[in-house]
């Protein structure tokens, strides 16, 4: 792109202050302006203004909690078979959200990177690539992997994967794509400059997966793969059972769009989405979006009428992904404090909120959904993130969590429980079922 070609577009879309620095720019910060401005999306821009001046009332009528299976002997036999003849024909992926960097631990790298491993000190995605290893073993098939990183973390993330020879899967069959990045704007409606020759940029949401999917060319890939099931979770929780073979079966016998993995809540309160219904259409709502009477809503049996939160665990459906990719997804705003190059070009960071950052929520496809599954799950199984330095969700509860779901593994599989730190290669076994057919190796 050309200096006059840009200075049009701007121009034309009134947002010629970007270039008002550009005589004091030198060759190389020039290139990166113009590279910066030509991946502009002016139709985005303009909902993002949009959004601004006319922001959305709130969705009319009461949600209703929604049908979630718990999971009986029958079924989950039934489910697992067909599952496993899924996964067996190549049809399932995995997809990890792996974007952000680990700054709340105190970690200067991306968060896939953290070590975790309670003995090992493995990191994040080594405790996932290794259960993709397990399952790739089990069922004779390549499962390919897929790895939304961002601008920031993409080539630290995949140097990890290089130095670590990608945990043991063929390299061909991890697949990593950038997320898209969207720029901020001020109250009234310009493109913030964090440097004088320079955009302020931030990650356009998980929601963004699916656009970053299409334009990398990672939805042909998969339909080249025969893939029909993509498993999605976030990289910051090792204790996902990546594609569970049940979870997949269950997906499949239902005919989903999209099905979803819910756990009990720990309070009315727990800042987690919740699924809910309105009408014959599914959504998302916020904590923060219930009533203190909507959030404390019992049953008659004393349980939280609202009793599930979502905690970003889903299977899709590839055909209704491909659909999705191709539709405008709707626009959140948070009103963020922003770095901003003066006219002097002197950089401010303020002390109170002075821009509006964007993204899109990847369960905004949900109303789109024409079949949705809410399957329960128990977190102690399943869900220990690794999101804040100290306290709860931290690695410290992780790694407890991690050594106490291997010790129940010990104990189903007939052997005592632990009494030293204890860590399982997931490509070693996957669940008590497997530790317990390596019993006599454990043994000896």
């Amino acid at each position: 792109m050309t200096y006059e070609t840009a200075s049009e577009l701007l121009s034309q879309n009134g947002q010629s202050q970007v270039l008002k620095f550009w005589d004091r720019l030198n060759a190389d910060e020039r290139d990166a302006l113009l590279a910066q401005i030509e991946r502009l999306d002016f139709d985005s821009l303009s909902r993002m203004q949009n959004l601004m001046a006319n922001p959305p009332a709130p969705e009319g009528g009461n949600p209703e909690a929604p049908n979630v299976v718990e999971w009986t002997p029958e079924l989950y036999a039934e489910a697992k078979a067909v599952g496993e003849r899924e996964l067996r024909a190549g049809h399932v992926a995995v997809l990890v959200v792996a974007g952000g960097q680990g700054s709340r631990l105190g970690y200067d790298g991306p968060k896939g990177c953290y070590s975790i491993g309670p003995v090992s000190g493995a990191s994040l995605f080594y405790f996932h690539a290794r259960k993709i290893v397990a399952l790739s073993r089990k069922f004779g098939v390549r499962i390919p992997f897929y790895v939304m990183t961002s601008e920031v973390n993409n080539a630290a993330t995949v140097k990890h994967f290089e130095e670590n020879d990608y945990f043991g899967i063929d390299k061909r069959d991890v697949i990593f794509f950038i997320q898209g990045l969207w720029p901020a704007l001020d109250q009234q409606g310009k493109i913030i400059l964090d440097q004088p020759g320079h955009i302020f940029m931030s990650p356009d949401g998980h929601g963004g997966t699916l656009t970053a999917l299409l334009k990398n060319g990672c939805l042909e890939d998969m339909e080249r793969r025969g893939i029909r099931e993509v498993f999605y979770f976030q990289v910051d929780n090792p204790m996902v059972e990546i594609a569970n073979p049940a979870f997949i079966g269950l997906h499949t016998l239902r005919n989903a769009d999209i099905s979803l993995k819910l756990c009990a809540k720990r309070d009315p309160y727990e800042k987690v989405g919740m699924v809910v219904v309105r009408g014959d259409r599914f959504g998302m709502v916020e904590y923060s979006e219930l009533t203190d009477e909507q959030a404390n809503r019992r049953t008659e049996t004393g349980d939280l009428y609202f009793k599930y939160g979502s905690v970003a665990i889903h299977i899709f459906s590839l055909d209704f992904m491909k659909l999705e990719a191709n539709k405008a997804m709707p626009l959140h705003i948070a009103h963020k404090k922003i770095p901003v190059c003066q006219d002097d070009g002197t950089v401010v960071k303020p002390s109170s909120n002075n821009g509006c950052k964007f993204e899109k929520f990847i369960f905004d496809v949900l109303p789109d959904a024409k079949t949705v599954l809410n399957v329960a799950f128990d977190r102690n199984e399943e869900f220990s993130p690794v999101k804040n330095a100290e306290g709860e969700d931290s690695p410290e509860t992780c790694r407890r969590d991690l050594q106490a779901k291997w010790a129940r593994w010990f104990v189903a599989a007939g052997m005592a429980t632990p009494t030293v730190p204890l860590e399982i290669d997931p490509a070693y076994a996957m669940d008590a079922e497997d530790l317990a057919a390596k019993g006599i190796l454990l043994r000896d």
